[in-house]
């Protein structure tokens, strides 16, 4: 089956999503679907791909996102192949609470091995389903971003707008 591609408009520019049956299998802050193919697994990339303008439950976690709740994309299923570490690594990212970002260290905890800072690391680094699997939220000890693949300015964006968001829901609650 032909994988679909979607472009949208969001506040940090053009996210693209290639997915396949409901599944993300890659997504980030570009309107260039070749820079998301590389971060797929050679196994999972699809062949033929198709421009689509709408995506159902996968577009609408984006928008949630950015109307004010990260929850929906956080069910959005997706689709990445690496080994037992990193696949938990990533499986752990989508625990992360909004507005609250762990270091690499309190990742490498989380994920099952505190020795493992470096490979918590290369989780993020690999991780081809930005948002959707939030490595965003993971920033140095010393509290600076660290890295992020779709550049600083876009990850600082993202973290600010969960911490206005939790603030506001903390107030709510």
């Amino acid at each position: 089956m032909k994988a679909q591609l979607l472009v949208m408009s969001t506040p940090d520019g053009p996210f693209t999503i290639l997915a396949q049956d409901g599944v993300v299998l890659a997504s980030g802050w570009t309107a260039e679907p070749g820079e998301l193919t590389g971060q797929i697994h050679p196994e999972l990339r699809p062949g033929d791909v198709e421009a689509v303008t709408d995506l159902g439950s996968i577009s609408r976690a984006v928008e949630a996102f950015y109307a004010g709740d990260p929850a929906p994309a956080m069910a959005v299923p997706v689709r990445q192949k690496s080994g037992p570490f990193r696949s938990h690594a990533w499986d752990v990212l989508r625990t992360v609470r909004p507005g609250s970002p762990v270091t690499y260290t309190e990742y490498a905890e989380l994920s099952g091995n505190p020795k493992a800072v470096r490979a918590a690391a290369s989780a993020c680094a690999f991780n081809a389903a930005a948002l959707f699997v939030p490595c965003h939220r993971v920033i140095r000890t010393d509290g600076s971003l660290g890295g992020f693949r779709w550049g600083l300015a876009i990850k600082e964006s993202l973290l600010a707008r969960e911490a206005t968001e939790s603030l506001l829901a903390r107030e709510a609650g």
